[in-house]
C-alpha cells in the first residue's frame, strides 16, 4: 500500500496551546487520524494504555515531567515512533540520550518546514517498522510450522517405526501429492493421533 493511502494515528503531548495549534495545522486529517491531544505525561500514559499510536509527538517540557522518559517508553511499544521537541539549550544532551532508543528530536523553536520534514521522517520510520513487523510475523509463522512438522515426524517415528528421513519424506510426499502444505499434513497426523 503506498504511503499516501495509509493513515497514521497520533498522540500529541503538549501543554502549549500555541505549539499544539501549530502542529495540528500540519496534521492533515487525510493522513493523520485520529489525533489525540494530552497536556501532561500522566494523561499521555493513560492514552497509551487505552490504545497504541503510530506516532507520538512530545513537546517538552510538560507540567508534570520533561517528557523525555515518556518518549523513550512510547517507542518501546507496538511499532510506535516518537518525536521530541526540546528547547535549544537542552537539545544536544537530550538528543544523544534518546537517539539510541529511536526517538527523533527537533530543537525549538520549530519552523513549519522543519516540522513537515520531521513528520515525513516519522512516517518513513513507521513504515520501516511495519515491514519489520511483517517479516517477524512471517518468521514466527514459519518457526511454528517447523515445530508442528517436527512433532508429526516424531509421532510417525514413534507410532509407525519410521526413521527421521523416512518420516520427513512421508510428510513431503503427502503434501506434494495432495497439493497442501506440510503443516496441513502434519496437523492431520497429529489430529489423527490425538483422536485415536
Amino acid at each position: 500500500m503506498p504511503l499516501q493511502q495509509r493513515i497514521y494515528s497520533v498522540l500529541l503531548v503538549s501543554a502549549s496551546r500555541t505549539v499544539t495549534g501549530a502542529i495540528r495545522e500540519r496534521l492533515q486529517p487525510s493522513l493523520f487520524s485520529p489525533v489525540r491531544v494530552e497536556q501532561d505525561v500522566g494523561s499521555a500514559k493513560r492514552a497509551l494504555d487505552d490504545r497504541s499510536y503510530d506516532i507520538v509527538i512530545v513537546n517538552s517540557p510538560l507540567p508534570d515531567d520533561a517528557g523525555v522518559r515518556f518518549a523513550i517508553d512510547a517507542v518501546g511499544g507496538a511499532g510506535t515512533v516518537a518525536l521530541l521537541l526540546i528547547r535549544a539549550e537542552f537539545f544536544d544532551e537530550t538528543s544523544q540520550r534518546v537517539s539510541e532508543h529511536g526517538v527523533f528530536t527537533v530543537s525549538k523553536p520549530v519552523s513549519g518546514t522543519l516540522l513537515d520534514a520531521a513528520l515525513n521522517w516519522l512516517i518513513s520510520a513507521r513504515e520501516r517498522l511495519r515491514k519489520t513487523e511483517k517479516k517477524t510475523l512471517t518468521l514466527e509463522e514459519k518457526m511454528e510450522e517447523i515445530r508442528i512438522v517436527n512433532r508429526a515426524k516424531w509421532l510417525l517415528i514413534e507410532r509407525r517405526g519410521m526413521d527421521e528421513p523416512s518420516a520427513h519424506r512421508f510428510i513431503e510426499k503427502q503434501a506434494m501429492d495432495r497439493c497442501v502444505t506440510r503443516r496441513t499434513v502434519a496437523e492431520e497426523i497429529l489430529g489423527t493421533a490425538s483422536g485415536a
